[in-house]
């Protein structure tokens, strides 16, 4: 038999706060009876080493299952510029009519579509001046998140169809501006070509990020229609001009500036045709519902 360990917990608690009066002996548990008892941590702290600095990672044990509106928000304002700026930002939604699926789940008209996140962290970056840098993220996420943002420093993960070809997307310092990804304004294509120059051209391929009115976080899962949980989805805040945070499986790591990045994984394909023209419709995230505009 199996006996576990938070069961344990909420039992002694519960028998303290009953009994007037209690008394114990304290005992050593044998190896036999500590191999019955199952847990889980619910911090879990990790050392990581790095080249240039030194991480270290504090998993929280939980989930978070929310749907959230915030009016507007401003992140790494300094430098007559913000590094993130978005006004009427949503994470989740609201199902629009009956029978509306998503991540693989009905929904009836009404319903809330939550966002989902597994295993929230919070990591640090540190070097022999002291704190490099933090970011906060979530070892599994997907959902919908709904934006009006004008100002964006960091990557969305998403693809672009045009002329029958898929290309990565691209972010621009504004109609005609250079690649970037520090305070960008819009979005674009990549080209395939690594010798070519990305170029914003708003005729034909590239759009205001106000345009991108929701995306869906998460990964390709190989179901259609069911978007895979991301290990990807995080918020940093760095001192320094380069710091590498390592993905969680430690194979790969994203060089980030000095400021604000978000990192944005989606396994959405858009075609330019939309994103140029009418934009990608705003999911609902209001009790009323104000329509795919929305603001």
């Amino acid at each position: 038999m199996t006996k576990y360990a938070y069961g344990y917990a909420a039992l002694t608690l519960f028998c303290l706060g009953m009994s007037p009066v209690s008394q114990a002996e304290l005992a050593p548990i044998s190896d036999h009876a500590m191999g019955e008892v199952t847990g889980q941590a619910f911090m879990q702290i990790e050392n990581i080493p790095g080249q240039n600095h030194n991480f270290t990672r504090m998993t929280l044990g939980m989930d978070v299952v929310t749907r959230a509106n915030v009016d507007e928000v401003k992140v790494g304002e300094i430098n007559a510029g913000t590094d993130f700026a978005a006004t009427h930002l949503a994470l989740g939604h609201i199902a629009r009519v009956d029978g509306e699926v998503y991540n693989g789940v009905t929904y009836n008209a009404g319903d809330d579509v939550p966002f989902e996140a597994h295993r929230p962290y919070i990591e640090l970056a540190e070097d022999a001046a002291g704190l490099a840098g933090f970011r906060m993220g979530f070892h599994e996420a997907r959902g919908s998140v709904s934006s009006n943002t004008t100002s964006f420093s960091g990557n969305i993960g998403m693809k672009i169809e045009s002329g029958g070809q898929v290309y990565d997307a691209q972010l621009f310092d504004g109609a005609g501006g250079a690649a970037t990804d520090y305070r960008a304004t819009h979005i674009g294509l990549k080209p395939n070509d690594p010798n070519a120059v990305a170029s914003c051209d708003v005729a034909t391929n590239c759009a205001p990020l106000t345009q991108l009115r929701s995306i869906d976080i998460g990964e390709d899962s190989g179901q259609v229609g069911v978007a895979g949980f991301t290990d990807g989805f995080f918020i940093g805040f760095q001192r320094d001009d380069s710091v590498a945070w390592q993905s969680l499986d430690g194979m790969s790591s994203i060089s980030v500036g000095k400021g604000v990045y978000l990192n944005l994984p989606t396994n959405m394909t858009v075609d330019v045709q939309q994103l140029i023209g009418p934009g990608i419709d705003r999911r609902r995230t209001h009790q009323v519902d104000m329509g795919t505009k929305l603001f």
